[in-house]
């Protein structure tokens, strides 16, 4: 059966080919992706508010609220057994894996991403770990896109832009905001803003929110109309919420940071559970608006009420006092990145764009407050509005995406009453925080390693380019030992080139190389052949490219340092073969020329 229907398959591929233009198959391709990852978003939001929904309506409602306590514990436990005997893979973090694979893998994402993070995402979310869904959705429409692009033999740079393409479709679908995604998209994942990208991402923003319509009718997740209008005397106050915003996003990425690190020392995942699990435990039963995303928690200071999420606090504080209030939501800020940083750490899989939503309307409401109670200014901010430019501001510094922080609120408020605030709170936020971190939280790991595509268009052309389809190896090697007469006879005759590296006989370690210039002078002198050996005339070439170790970047910087033409490629010490200047060039120019198609 398998043999028809790849000759079905084959000959669908050629028609199209013959057919649909390359250009006007990727605007239906985006189409597809679009509805594909919002019907990933209804499957995940659906699966998560069931479990939710069974756990906390159930039992901690009917029984005890010590259940907080064990339920993440459970859900580390499910999501390590689904990944290890099911998926049989770990199942990467979102995001940051989604721009591994553009990065490092050409575009290609693994089969099992694409219904990996369906599965475990919701119990993750469900039982109580304090993270969101975004990245989860942007991993599942990555992957499937990536996988349709891969079955019909599309080129890099077409798998890179469906992917961008399921990334606008997975937030248009979840916010309801059709331009925030397409600016996410651009922004997060450097695609390269052309009419030829634009409409594709359109294509899949509109397809992605209109299948949300149909799964979830008008309903939003941040219900708001704004009430309190803008006033350019609140200016200042803005400007302090955006130096508020900026460090806290910085507590945001070294807390994240760190926790990561220290869960990547515990070697065995059953103490990471452990460990992990019963911390998360313990702070959702001392925190309960830790759990989960916490949207209701952002409802909930919306619309004034933050006494609805503080009335059952375990220290029984009175939360008449407004000061009690106001430390009661600086303890929120402080540990919600803790939480969701462990919640990662213990394994379990999710997004840091809920936190970081929460994060920042907690402190933008904390903010409003404390300025309307300090008693050193005769008027007063609204609180709302505080509290919906808090969360851009710690949007844009967290996720280093400014453009996408303003108008995602601007689209979820239904407006752009609070356009201003929002740019003054972005603007410092992200200021701040990229002097303190060149890279965002998602692409800290991928910026150290110099793997990072970014809108640098060389950095990014350099990036994608595969050092191995610019290795030459028809060099012919010589050996120390080796007198002038044979290395005239046995190398300089039989190749066609004028460079010959000087290795190790045993170990085929570089020594150093010769250059025909080196023995023009002496080549021809008989007399010499056997007097002069290839370890007198060699010498130390001005770089070594290391291919275990150097980045496409390193390599066009140490020719250009160098002056050389040719340099010696080593892997793990030993001779490789050599890449040249124009070969270097000629490769470059076929990326650059695809990548701006």
């Amino acid at each position: 059966m398998k043999a028809p229907e790849k000759n079905w398959f084959s000959k669908f591929l050629v028609w199209r080919i013959k057919n649909i233009p390359e250009r006007k198959f990727v605007y239906l391709l985006s189409i597809i992706v679009g509805f594909t990852s919002g019907v990933g978003a209804v499957i995940l939001k659906n699966l998560t508010h069931f479990f939710q929904h069974l756990l906390e309506g159930k039992l901690v409602k009917y029984y005890h609220q010590a259940f907080y306590f064990l339920f993440p514990i459970l859900g580390f436990i499910l999501v390590y057994l689904i990944s290890k005997y099911i998926i049989r893979n770990k199942v990467s973090h979102g995001i940051p894996s989604t721009l591994y694979a553009i990065s490092k893998r050409k575009g290609f994402i693994k089969k099992f991403q694409m219904f990996g993070s369906l599965i475990t995402a919701p119990i993750t979310v469900g039982f109580g770990g304090s993270v969101g869904l975004e990245g989860p959705t942007v991993a599942t429409g990555a992957a499937i896109s990536s996988n349709i692009a891969r079955m019909l033999h599309m080129n890099q740079t077409n798998r890179n832009l469906l992917i961008g393409c399921a990334a606008a479709g997975a937030l248009s679908s979840i916010f309801k905001a059709p331009i925030a995604a397409i600016i996410f998209a651009i922004e997060v994942f450097s695609l390269d803003l052309t009419i030829a990208s634009m409409l594709p991402l359109l294509l899949a923003s509109l397809s992605a929110i209109i299948t949300s319509y149909f799964f979830f009718g008008d309903d939003i997740l941040l219900p708001f109309k704004i009430e309190d209008t803008f006033k350019i005397g609140d200016v200042p106050f803005f400007m302090i919420l955006g130096i508020f915003t900026g460090l806290t996003s910085i507590y945001f990425t070294e807390v994240y940071d760190r926790i990561q690190k220290f869960f990547d020392k515990i070697g065995s995942p059953i103490k990471r559970i452990l460990i992990g699990g019963s911390a998360i435990g313990i702070l959702v039963y001392l925190i309960p608006p830790l759990y989960g995303e916490g949207f209701d928690i952002i409802n909930s200071l919306l619309q004034g009420s933050p006494e609805k999420l503080l009335k059952n606090n375990i220290f029984n504080l009175d939360i008449a006092n407004v000061w009690v209030i106001i430390l009661l939501l600086i303890g929120l800020v402080i540990f919600k990145i803790i939480a969701s940083a462990v919640t990662f750490g213990a394994g379990g899989v999710g997004g840091i764009f809920a936190p970081s939503l929460f994060m920042g309307s907690v402190l933008g409401n904390c903010v409003a407050k404390i300025i309307n109670n300090i008693g050193l200014f005769s008027f007063k901010v609204s609180e709302s509005n505080f509290t919906l430019v808090g969360m851009a501001g710690l949007m844009a510094g967290v996720l280093q995406a400014p453009l996408t922080a303003i108008f995602l609120i601007a689209e979820l408020t239904g407006g752009y009453e609070l356009f201003i605030p929002l740019m003054i709170t972005a603007a410092i936020s992200y200021s701040i925080t990229k002097y303190a971190n060149p890279h965002s939280v998602y692409t800290m790991e991928l910026g150290r390693k110099g793997d990072l595509i970014t809108h640098d268009k060389d950095h990014a052309v350099l990036t994608f380019m595969d050092i191995d389809t610019v290795i030459e190896s028809n060099f012919v090697k010589v050996h120390p030992k080796m007198s002038l007469g044979d290395v005239v006879h046995k190398a300089v005759v039989k190749s066609n080139r004028n460079i010959f590296p000087v290795v190790d006989k045993e170990k085929n370690r570089l020594l150093g190389i010769i250059l025909l210039d080196d023995i023009r002078s002496i080549m021809f002198n008989q007399k010499l052949y056997n007097e002069v050996f290839a370890e007198d005339v060699m010498h130390i070439p001005p770089e070594i490219i290391e291919i275990d170790k150097d980045k496409m970047t390193d390599i066009m910087q140490k020719f250009q340092d160098s002056g050389a033409w040719n340099l010696p490629v080593i892997e793990n010490g030993k001779y490789v073969g050599f890449i040249s200047k124009s070969k270097l060039l000629t490769v470059y120019r076929r990326k650059l020329i695809n990548f701006t198609k």
